[in-house]
């Protein structure tokens, strides 16, 4: 009998962080492994944030902090959202947390109780369903395909919603798909919501500056469910912090009071020296972040031209993130050299170990049609990148 609690043994390992490690793994042998699995941007932070955290080492600020973070950058919080999205929060509002992970965990685990409902559209970020497990809720699922660009519509939304829901969560731009919902779209669902005031939506905007359609938009800009939603955002992706651990949630007092409580008895508060830096990302502009959604935009192209040139890959264009889901079940069934691929799990290893180039199979986004393939690299070995993956493919018979 194992030692292990039935909690730790239900729960599974993140896919993004395995192929990673087998990719690793890989490379350590000698083997010149491409990783397009892990959603890191590939730039380094900004100079002026590195700068803001060596001085913030230099003038002492090495002591524990508030749970829910620094006054200041709370405060920072507060004015980006009023600047750049138009909403208004008062900065006891915010929870800063040790990642938008840490936040996510501390939403769902704040909010929903044994045997509550979830509401996920697939394809969705590794972690939403194991935090829902976490917390004994159920994860309900609304499918949704490349054909609709992996977007649901309040239809489905509606026919999903039972008296036991209690959570939606989904982000935009999409971690895995890139999808981006547009004004017109959100308030679709929000009408929905509307109708159902026992249901709070937890809305994953980390990707919110890599947007290649339009200005981002929330659905915590409709006044009428605006105290049900609970906005998750953060530094990683926008500022190149991946490193550095630093998210937060946007959301009502009594919810904000939840999470610090919940934070308080996990981690308490995030590190001091990424606070400052934090600090100082928010109030240094956008200059940096836009040069590198300018870079990520053309890469995207290069890789969709790519990839679209591929015989049996149906792939659509993302307008957000950086990653491709492209459907790869024409080449289930076939096999290379005795090598059989079933599902896109083995799709993914047989990528890895054949044409070395490390992606994600989707069963662990909820669509086992697809892999996911990161496009933060730079040109040249994406260009390369899918070379390989054009030949490893075309061994298939």
């Amino acid at each position: 009998m194992s030692a292990l609690s039935t909690r730790i043994q239900n729960l599974s390992e993140s896919a993004t962080i395995k192929m990673a490690k087998l990719g690793r793994e890989l490379a350590a042998k000698g083997v010149d492994v491409i990783s397009l699995s892990f959603g890191e941007p590939d730039f380094h932070t900004p100079e002026h944030i590195k700068e803001a955290a060596k001085q913030a080492m230099d003038k002492n600020f090495t002591y524990y902090t508030p749970v829910a973070g620094y006054p200041e950058l709370r405060k920072a919080v507060v004015a980006k959202l009023k600047n750049e999205n138009n909403l208004d929060y008062d900065f006891s509002e915010i929870v800063v947390s040790t990642g938008a992970k840490q936040a996510i965990a501390n939403a769902v685990l704040c909010l929903v109780n044994p045997g509550e409902e979830v509401i996920i559209p697939t394809p969705y970020w590794v972690s939403y369903s194991e935090v829902v497990k976490l917390a004994e809720g159920t994860s309900v699922f609304i499918n949704t395909t490349v054909d609709t660009n992996f977007k649901i519509t309040p239809e489905q939304l509606e026919a999903a919603i039972t008296p036991n829901t209690k959570l939606f969560m989904f982000s935009s731009p999409c971690n895995p798909t890139g999808s981006v919902y547009s004004k017109d779209e959100l308030e679709g669902l929000a009408k929905v919501f509307e109708k159902h005031p026992h249901v709070y939506i937890l809305s994953d905007e980390i990707y919110e500056h890599i947007n290649f359609v339009d200005k981002h938009e929330s659905i915590a800009q409709f006044d009428y469910i605006k105290d049900r939603v609970v906005i998750i955002n953060g530094w990683s992706k926008a500022f190149a912090m991946t490193g550095w651990r630093i998210g937060y949630t946007a959301s009502t007092k009594e919810l904000a009071s939840a999470f610090d409580k919940m934070q308080g008895q996990v981690t308490s508060g995030t590190c001091s020296i990424t606070q400052r830096a934090g600090v100082a990302a928010y109030e240094g502009g956008l200059e940096s972040v836009l040069e590198m959604r300018a870079a990520f935009k053309k890469r995207r192209d290069i890789v969709y031209k790519l990839l679209s040139e591929i015989e049996g890959i149906k792939v659509n264009l993302p307008d957000g993130a950086f990653y491709f889901f492209p459907n790869v079940t024409s080449f289930f069934g076939k096999s290379y050299e005795g090598r059989v691929i079933n599902d896109s799990d083995d799709l993914s290893l047989y990528l890895l170990e054949e044409g070395h180039v490390a992606t994600v199979g989707g069963d662990s986004f909820g669509d086992p049609s697809s892999i996911r393939l990161s496009y933060a690299a730079a040109e040249d070995t994406l260009i390369e990148a899918m070379r390989r993956l054009k030949e490893a493919l075309g061994k298939l018979a």
